[in-house]
């Protein structure tokens, strides 16, 4: 049977069959697009408001050697399709994809590469990305160089004959580094018109950046973060703007499977609506916060872009639309200090992962970043006095009760040098 990739999956064709007459509704503003985009009742017979969830595995054709847009569900399902009709609304993109991981749609992106081929990746980002292009990408004849990213010579310095990709987290996972994502993408496409800028951009979502925007290529997302925001999910996502990167982008969808059930994308439809006040209020309590930390005695320093004091935050001001709500901070001491304050804090839970209603505390070295050999992890600054808060949507009087009192057990564990 021949499957027609560049109909399959398609937004394009979605948003024509859902009543959608642009992708993008630039006339609308982001929380109208989040409630509406794909969502149109008519598209189903019943009229229904809220999109169905449609767990068939296979669909009835009329024909043998002609199937309608979906035919298996791991090739197109209705509740998916809805979903990557929205976020490629949200991310102004032409296209988007889900994955059944954060990491399954960076497997997807690299699987754009061959052997030979080089990668130029930022030296800060998320363990798991780390140790993907450390061990299995390598694995497979790719070459990759770790480098900080947020200086562009770095990256112009980089650039090989066989440079095929530049990868960046903006911010970065944990120091909070920002890139300057439309220098980046300059200097990419000066040097090669071949070459991809690819952008991780789950710490600030769509709300507050769009990457396609700044001359990004892809954009990827853990879906499992910020957009979906309940802690019940793990998905990834993929957008972009070219026609070329999407088909071959959905091929390796099709027959790598790695693809979210359509429960999850129910779930994670349903999270959008309501992504833009989640963010605006992840930020009101994630500043409130960081002032606090700022001022108190026990803390070395505080790494949140929303301050005036974060090395980068002018930069932050141009580029994005807020700071979202992690917040990373040195606190005064060694393991013990830091183990003393986790484990004394009663509202933030000790947890990986982030973006979630509730609040998370984690210590990178041990959980997050374990895997990141340890030499690299003390080239970059990732020690254990390192603690990463992924501010949530209590009230902030009440997290920052929590954190003054966990503060209080921890410098019983703190000796002076």
């Amino acid at each position: 049977m021949k499957i027609d990739n560049n109909k399959l999956h398609s937004n394009e064709v979605s948003n024509v069959e859902n009543g959608d007459d642009d992708v993008f509704h630039p006339d609308q503003s982001f929380e109208t697009r989040a409630i509406h985009t794909g969502q149109s009742p008519d598209q189903w017979e019943s009229g229904v408001i809220v999109p169905p969830i449609h767990t068939g595995s296979t669909y009835k054709q009329a024909d043998p050697e002609e199937h309608s847009e979906f035919f298996y569900g791991r090739i197109g399902n209705p509740t998916r399709n809805t979903l990557e009709t929205c976020i490629a609304s949200l991310d102004k993109a032409k296209y988007c994809l889900t994955f059944s991981s954060g990491m399954g749609s960076i497997a997807a992106v690299a699987g754009l590469l061959k052997a030979g081929d080089h990668v130029i990746c930022g030296d800060d980002v998320y363990g798991g990305t780390h140790s993907y292009f450390k061990n299995i990408a390598k694995d497979n004849g790719i070459e990759v160089d770790f480098i900080d990213t947020t200086v562009i010579e770095n990256v112009e310095n980089a650039f090989q004959p066989n440079t095929k990709m530049v990868y960046v987290e903006s911010p970065t996972n944990p120091l909070l580094k920002i890139m300057d994502i439309p220098r980046i993408a300059t200097a990419v496409k000066s040097e090669s018109h071949d070459m991809l800028f690819v952008v991780d951009n789950t710490f600030l979502t769509p709300y507050l950046q769009n990457p396609l925007s700044m001359g990004a290529d892809v954009v990827v997302y853990s879906l499992t973060k910020y957009m979906n925001g309940h802690s019940d999910v793990i998905m990834g996502a993929i957008t972009t703007n070219k026609d070329d990167l999407y088909n071959k982008l959905a091929t390796i969808q099709h027959i790598a499977g790695s693809i979210p059930s359509p429960f999850d994308c129910y779930l994670m439809n349903r999270s959008l609506k309501t992504l833009s006040i989640r963010m605006d209020k992840h930020i009101e309590n994630a500043t409130k916060v960081a002032r606090f930390l700022e001022q108190h005695p026990l803390v070395e320093k505080v790494l949140y872009p929303g301050l005036e004091s974060h090395p980068q935050y002018k930069l932050a001001k141009r580029l994005w639309h807020g700071p979202s709500g992690m917040i990373s901070i040195f606190l005064k001491g060694n393991l013990e200090t830091s183990k003393a304050f986790l484990k004394a804090l009663k509202l933030f839970a000790l947890a990986v992962s982030l973006g979630g209603f509730e609040s998370l505390a984690e210590l990178p070295t041990t959980m997050t970043h374990q895997i990141v050999p340890a030499e690299t992890r003390k080239e970059l600054g990732i020690t254990d006095n390192l603690i990463r808060l992924s501010v949530g949507l209590e009230s902030a009087t009440d997290l920052i009760k929590d954190i003054d009192q966990a503060l209080k057990v921890a410098a019983n564990f703190y000796v002076p040098s």
